[in-house]
C-alpha cells in the first residue's frame, strides 16, 4: 500500500492515515462506520487472475480490444445546440454506429449543427505522472471486461484558487473496490445510497468520497438488499465453467507433455512372472534411461516378455483441441468479439476479415466507448474552466475498417444534386467561400445548374426520374 502514497502525491487517496483492520469488513465494523459494505460475488478477484491473467484466450480477446479502442482518435468539442445533439445521440444510439448513407450524411449534419467546429484540447495532458491517456483507456476495457467495473479516481484540491479543478486521475483497482453504503439506506427510493468507496488489499484499507470517483458499470439484473445491484455484472462470471475447462486443458496438455505421452504399468505378459528383484532392477533402470538424454540410452533389454497396460486416455482420445475451440469460440461470444480475429483460420479469409472488424467495432467497441464518454462528459470535462458546456468523444469512421463507408459516402453524392459545399460538408471538410461552390453541377462537364438554362424544379423532376 506504501506504492499508493507514493504514486500518488504523498497524500492516500481519500483518508489521511492508512489504517490496519482485522476481520476484514465484517458487519459489526460497518456499523461501527455508520454504513455496511454491499455484498458483491466473492469471484471478483478470480475473473480478473484466472481470466485475463491467466488464460491466453480472454487475455488476447480483451488486449485486442484494448489496442482498438486506442487506436480510435478521440475529440473535445462544445456543444452549440443541445436539440441537434440530442437528435444525434438518438441516431447513434439506434444505429450503434452502423448507418446507411442517408444516416450518415443526416448524422454529420447534426454533429455540425450541435458542436463547434473547433477542437478542444484533453483538459490535462497526462492523468498522472506514471500513466498516459492511452494506458487509462486501455485499463478501462481490461476491467470492464473482467469485472464489469470501471472506478476513476480524480484528485482535485479542497481550497484554493483551483478548488475542485481535477489535477490528476487514477484508475482504481475494481477487483480490490467496495461499495459502502448509507446507514439504514432505501435501496429501491430514489437517492444515492453509497456513502463512499473503499479500497481494499490484505488487512489494510482506503476510502474515497463518492464525489471523487467515476464508477461506470455493466447492467447488472441481480438486484438484493444488500446492494449487489450496484457492482456492475463481469462477462466472466457466465465463463467460468469454459475458463476452467480452457484452463485445465492446457494445463493437462503441458503435463502430456512433460511426462512424455499416457500413464499406465509396464509388466509381466500373461503366462510369465517377473520377480520382485527384476521388477525393482527394471524400475531403476527406466530411471537412469530417463535422465540420460542420449538416444541410444532408450535401448534396453529384459530377462521376461514386458507388456504395458496404460491407465489414461492419450490427448488424441481425450480430443482437447476440440474442446479447447469450443471455449475460445464461446469465450469470444460473451465478450463481445470474433474467435476469428484469433489467427483462428476457420472461416477466417482475408476478403471478410474486414466485415468481421467492422462488425466487432459496431456492436462493441462502439456501445463500450459509448460509456466511458457519458461518464467522462457527466463528472470529469465540465470541471474543467473553459470546459463547462463541452464533450468527449470518439471518431471511430477514421479507422481502416470504416474507410468503405467513405468511399460509398463519396461516390453515391458525387452523382446526386448537391452543391461542392454540401458535399464537403458530408466529408467534414472546411467549407469553401469560392464562386461556384455552393451551386450545383451536372455531372459530366461538371456544368453548374444556372448555367445549363435549366430551372431547379425541373433538375429535381429529371433526377427523380
Amino acid at each position: 500500500m506504501r506504492l499508493f502514497g507514493r504514486e500518488w502525491g504523498g497524500k492516500i487517496l481519500g483518508s489521511d492515515i492508512l489504517k490496519d483492520i482485522t476481520n476484514a469488513f465484517n458487519k459489526s465494523f460497518y456499523e461501527f462506520l455508520g454504513g455496511q459494505s454491499a455484498e458483491y460475488d466473492h469471484k471478483r478477484t478470480t475473473y480478473l487472475e484466472k481470466g485475463y491473467g491467466l488464460n491466453p484466450d480472454v487475455y488476447a480477446v480483451i488486449s485486442q480490444q484494448a489496442d482498438k479502442i486506442n487506436s480510435i482518435p478521440y475529440y473535445i468539442n462544445k456543444v452549440k445546440d443541445e436539440k441537434s445533439k440530442y437528435k444525434l445521440k438518438q441516431l447513434q444510439n439506434a444505429t450503434k454506429g452502423n448507418l446507411s448513407l442517408p444516416q450518415i450524411k443526416r448524422k454529420i449534419e447534426l454533429k455540425a449543427k450541435a458542436f463547434d467546429e473547433n477542437d478542444l484540447p484533453m483538459p490535462l495532458e497526462t492523468p498522472n505522472p506514471n500513466q498516459t491517456w492511452g494506458e487509462i483507456f486501455a485499463l478501462y476495457q481490461v476491467f470492464m471486461q473482467s469485472t464489469g467495473n470501471f472506478y476513476l479516481y480524480i484528485v482535485k484540491p479542497d481550497d484554493g484558487r483551483n478548488k475542485g479543478v481535477p489535477s490528476q486521475v487514477y484508475v482504481l483497482p475494481s477487483h480490490l473496490i467496495k461499495i459502502v453504503i448509507k446507514e439504514k439506506a432505501d435501496l429501491i427510493e430514489n437517492e444515492n445510497v453509497i456513502d463512499h468507496y473503499m479500497l481494499t488489499e490484505g488487512n489494510q484499507y482506503l476510502t474515497f468520497d463518492t464525489d471523487d470517483v467515476i464508477h461506470i458499470k455493466l447492467p447488472n439484473p441481480f438486484f438484493d438488499f444488500k446492494g449487489s445491484h450496484l457492482y456492475g455484472m463481469s462477462p466472466i462470471r457466465v465463463l467460468l465453467k469454459n475458463l476452467e475447462s480452457s484452463n485445465d486443458a492446457l494445463s493437462q496438455n503441458v503435463k502430456t507433455m512433460k511426462n512424455g505421452g499416457v500413464f499406465g504399468f509396464i509388466h509381466s505378459k500373461e503366462g510369465n512372472t517377473m520377480t520382485a528383484e527384476q521388477a525393482t532392477q527394471l524400475k531403476e533402470k527406466m530411471k537412469k534411461m530417463d535422465k540420460n538424454p542420449s538416444r541410444l540410452s532408450h535401448i534396453a533389454g529384459a530377462s521376461v516378455p514386458l507388456a504395458f497396460t496404460k491407465i489414461s486416455l492419450s490427448t488424441d482420445e481425450l480430443k482437447p483441441f476440440d474442446f479447447l475451440k469450443f471455449d475460445q469460440k464461446t469465450i469470444c461470444n460473451v465478450l463481445g468479439w470474433s474467435d476469428k480475429l484469433l489467427n483462428n483460420d476457420d472461416g477466417a479469409k482475408y476478403d471478410n476479415l474486414n466485415i468481421i472488424q467492422k462488425s466487432v467495432i459496431l456492436n462493441h467497441i462502439i456501445p463500450r466507448l459509448n460509456l466511458l464518454a457519458e461518464g467522462l462528459n457527466k463528472s470529469f470535462i465540465p470541471l474543467f474552466k473553459g470546459y463547462e458546456n463541452a464533450e468527449i468523444d470518439w471518431d471511430y469512421k477514421e479507422l481502416p475498417e470504416m474507410q468503405e463507408d467513405v468511399l460509398a459516402l463519396v461516390t453515391a453524392y458525387s452523382k446526386a444534386p448537391v452543391t461542392p459545399n454540401e458535399l464537403r460538408l458530408i466529408l467534414e471538410f472546411e467549407r469553401l467561400d469560392v464562386d461556384g461552390m455552393d451551386s450545383v453541377f451536372i455531372d459530366g462537364n461538371q456544368k453548374r445548374v444556372d448555367e445549363t438554362g435549366l430551372s431547379y424544379t425541373e433538375i429535381d423532376r429529371a433526377f427523380q426520374e
